[in-house]
Parts: structure tokens; C-alpha cells; sequence
């Protein structure tokens, strides 16, 4: 039976912030992004340092209690909570260190996307995260980190030089391309399996200001195919998360438009703002867009506003396409136009560029030559509505397979079973991660992720 906690002693042995069920700020410190998440805690432990999370991880061993860390707290199926269990919240752990000569970066990991982007701004430089400004850059890196730069740069992952790692047996590890490179390896692209990361060490590029914002265009067979078409022809600099759903009430849509299937698309040209303009031109082409927000822009610029206490609940599935053409455009049509949920969308992402120059093995990201992701969601107002949407997303993901297996980027999965994350590391990557696995958390202290379980001993 896990042991119970002293929370008074253990105000005395941390140097961050303990917070208890019985202090008023509980409910928000174990609220995640996602809503239809309730789970209580016996505490949250806002670590101060790298000495408060050796601590934290020596007590979830000691008690037995189930241990989630948190960075941003956007892990989708909640895994930044445990109920019963310990969190330890990095969201204190906020210090960046900007080399502008070496453009590099030391980050502690309790930073959001959008704070590293006004940091590394100041300098004239950036580093792409993913594409909501509030996500803690600690899980999306471990992920792989798909954001709005990938085709230019590649993944947040591919400019990983060096991390700060606390494994399950306390130690806080160095880990680079030379100093234990297995674990290195893993840690990109392998979440967090393999330990508590405290802090990185980015590469930096040079990008003042892009060309981004959102283009708004009536959704059709034709503009769906079409935009996909100039994603995959166009620069390398220019990336775009193109959402087909039905047209929200907003005040920047045209009334005419509201409920009708539309292309939201969230466009990014990292680069000169000509040059920029003569990308976005075939896309703005397709049709008269009902709205144009794409213009020069800081790069921090390109991460929208988030209405404060906006908690989505969502039912989604994640994958990997090879082409999306006509036939393809008409399924998206039909099934956007059916949904009963409050939001149905079909997310697309063209990828190649920069994040197909890597080897598949190189890093536990094993999805470079997978050409473009697909994102399937039904957003709704209460999370028992989920039943009542999943034949609708399994329908529609049934409809749009096109390879054989259920690939997933780790990221995006949901509370989807063991078997879709098998999927997410294909080929011998599973394997070796398994492996690491069992030489730095043999008896998988971190389990609260998508997990990865230790090899057995004498397995083949």
C-alpha cells in the first residue's frame, strides 16, 4: 500500500512551492489545458531546482505514489495529473539563457512556447515549438516538437544540442551527442520515459520576422486539394496547419459563412517578406478568402491568442497520410458537413523539408518520411459527449487510411491503448527504447506518459 504524505515535512525539504488539497490555490495548480480532466492529487510540488526534483522523484519511490510531471500541463489524456499521486510542476522552473553569438539557448523546462519565442526575439532569433503558445516546451521537445518551422528547420528535437536529465535513481544527468548518446537519443522523440528533464540546450536561428497569420478560405474539394497541392510545392520556409471545419461565429467571418465548411489555415514564411507574399500568392488564389490575416509579423506574433480559462474537451486520432487529392478532399467534405459536435475538424499538415533530411533512425521520432499528418478531432462542450463522437472520428479515420498501419506522432495521441503507442515508434525503435528504458528506469517510475515498459531482463 503507497505510504501517505507529510505535507508540512516535506515544506521543509523542498525549496519550491508545496501545494496541498487543503490550500487555495489546489484547484488551479492540478487544473490541466484539457477540460474533462478532474483528478486530485495528495500534492503538487512546484519544483524550485534540480536538487527539489532529485527529492520528488526519492519520495514517489519511497511512498509508492504515482508520479506526473508537468510542464505545461497540455498533455492531452492528462497524464500532467495523477489522482492519489504526486505531481511535480516544473511550471517555476522559468530561467532562459541566450548566447547570441553562438545563437544557442539554455532553457529551463517549466517555460511555454511563446515565452522562449519573446526571449529568443529580442535577439533577432527563434527556435520552433509547436503551435500553441501556452504548451511547456519540456513535453512538446521530448515528443519531437512539429511546429510551424519544421520544413525550415526541422523538428524542435533536431535542435536539441544538449539536456539536464534527473533519472528515476536521482542522478542529474548531462546528456549530449557524446555523453550517454543512448539515452540522448531516446529522450528525443521518446517523451518522457526516461526521466525528468530539468533543462536544454537549443540551437538558435536567425529569424527576425515572418510572414504568418491566419487565411480563411471557403472550403470545397477544389480548395482542399488545391491547398494541399501548393503546401507540398511551395518553399521550404513556408509551413501551414490547415483546419477544415465548419465556419465559427466569429466576428472576423463574414455572417454569410458562419457554419459553412471553411479552411482555417495558420500559415508561416520564414523568411524575406516578399519573397513571402509571392509563396502565400497561389494559396490566396484557390478562392476570394473570407478573411486575410497573413502579414509581417514577429515570429512570437504567430502563436494566436488564448482566451484565458479555455479548457477543450476533445475525442481525436492522429495519422499519417501519404496524398490528399480529390477523393480524399470529398471524404473531408462529407464528414466535416456531418459532424454533430460543436467543433469537427480535419487538421492537416504537409511535412517533408527539413524533418525528411533526417535519418528515421536517428533520433525516437521515426516519422520523417511520412509525408503528411493528419488530425481528426470533435470538440464538445461536456466530456460524456465523447461516446456519442467517436463513431463519427472512426468513421472518418477509417475513410482516410491509406497505409497499413496506424502510425501516430506520440504528441497527439490520446488515452488510446497500448497498441497505438507501439504504433508511434515503428520498426526497431520500439525496441530500443525498451532497452533504455530498462537501463535507466527499470521499474518504470515514469509510467504516467504514453508509455514505453522496460525490457525484461534476458529478453531477447
Amino acid at each position: 500500500m503507497p505510504e501517505t504524505i507529510s505535507i508540512e515535512k516535506l515544506r521543509t525539504d523542498i525549496r519550491g512551492r508545496v501545494i496541498g488539497p487543503d490550500d487555495p490555490e489546489y484547484d488551479e495548480a492540478r487544473t490541466p489545458f484539457y477540460g474533462g480532466i478532474d483528478r486530485r492529487p495528495a500534492v503538487i510540488v512546484r519544483v524550485a531546482n534540480d536538487a527539489d526534483v532529485v527529492r520528488v522523484i526519492a519520495l514517489a519511490r519511497e511512498t509508492g505514489l504515482e508520479l506526473a510531471v508537468r510542464s505545461g500541463g497540455h498533455s492531452i489524456p492528462g497524464h500532467s495529473v495523477s489522482e492519489g499521486g504526486i505531481v511535480l510542476d516544473l511550471g517555476d522552473m522559468r530561467a532562459i539563457d541566450i548566447d547570441p553569438e553562438s545563437k544557442t539557448a539554455w532553457s529551463e523546462t517549466g517555460v511555454t512556447a511563446v515565452e522562449f519565442a519573446d526571449a529568443a526575439h529580442e535577439h533577432g532569433l527563434a527556435l520552433g515549438f509547436g503551435d500553441t503558445g501556452s504548451v511547456g516546451i519540456g513535453g512538446i521537445t521530448l515528443g519531437a516538437g512539429v511546429g510551424y518551422l519544421a520544413r525550415e528547420y526541422g523538428l524542435t528535437i533536431d535542435d536539441l544540442l544538449a539536456a539536464d536529465v534527473v533519472t528515476a535513481d536521482g542522478e542529474v544527468r548531462r546528456v549530449d551527442a557524446r555523453s550517454e548518446p543512448d539515452l540522448f537519443w531516446a529522450i528525443r522523440g521518446g517523451g518522457g520515459n526516461f526521466g525528468v528533464a530539468t533543462r536544454f540546450r537549443f540551437r538558435l536561428h536567425e529569424l527576425p520576422m515572418v510572414v504568418g497569420g491566419m487565411l480563411l478560405l471557403p472550403a470545397t474539394v477544389e480548395t482542399i486539394a488545391g491547398f494541399i497541392e501548393h503546401a507540398e510545392a511551395a518553399p521550404e520556409a513556408f509551413s501551414a496547419i490547415a483546419n477544415v471545419m465548419k465556419a465559427p461565429p466569429m466576428p472576423f467571418v463574414p455572417q454569410e459563412a458562419h457554419g459553412k465548411p471553411a479552411i482555417m489555415a495558420l500559415v508561416c514564411f520564414a523568411g524575406d517578406a516578399k519573397e513571402g507574399e509571392r509563396a502565400l500568392a497561389p494559396f490566396r488564389a484557390l478562392a476570394d478568402p473570407l478573411a486575410d490575416m497573413v502579414r509581417p509579423i514577429p515570429y512570437p506574433e504567430i502563436y494566436p491568442p488564448e482566451e484565458e480559462g479555455y479548457r477543450p474537451t476533445a475525442t481525436a486520432h492522429n495519422m499519417f497520410v501519404d496524398a490528399i487529392g480529390v477523393p480524399q478532399a470529398e471524404t473531408i467534405m462529407k464528414h466535416v458537413q456531418s459532424s454533430t459536435a460543436m467543433m469537427g475538424v480535419a487538421q492537416l499538415r504537409v511535412l517533408g523539408g527539413a524533418v525528411a533530411r533526417v535519418p528515421n533512425d536517428a533520433t525516437a521520432y521515426a516519422h520523417r518520411d511520412r509525408k503528411i499528418m493528419v488530425n481528426i478531432a470533435a470538440l464538445y462542450e461536456r466530456a460524456e459527449e465523447a461516446d456519442t463522437h467517436r463513431p463519427w472520428i472512426d468513421g472518418f479515420v477509417q475513410a482516410m487510411r491509406q497505409v497499413n498501419d496506424d502510425a501516430a506522432y506520440v504528441n497527439f495521441l490520446g488515452d488510446e491503448g497500448n497498441d497505438r503507442i507501439r504504433a508511434a515508434y515503428p520498426g526497431t525503435t520500439w525496441k530500443r527504447l525498451r532497452e533504455i528504458k530498462a537501463r535507466y528506469d527499470p521499474t518504470n517510475l515514469f509510467h504516467l506518459n504514453q508509455n514505453i515498459p522496460p525490457a525484461e531482463v534476458g529478453a531477447a
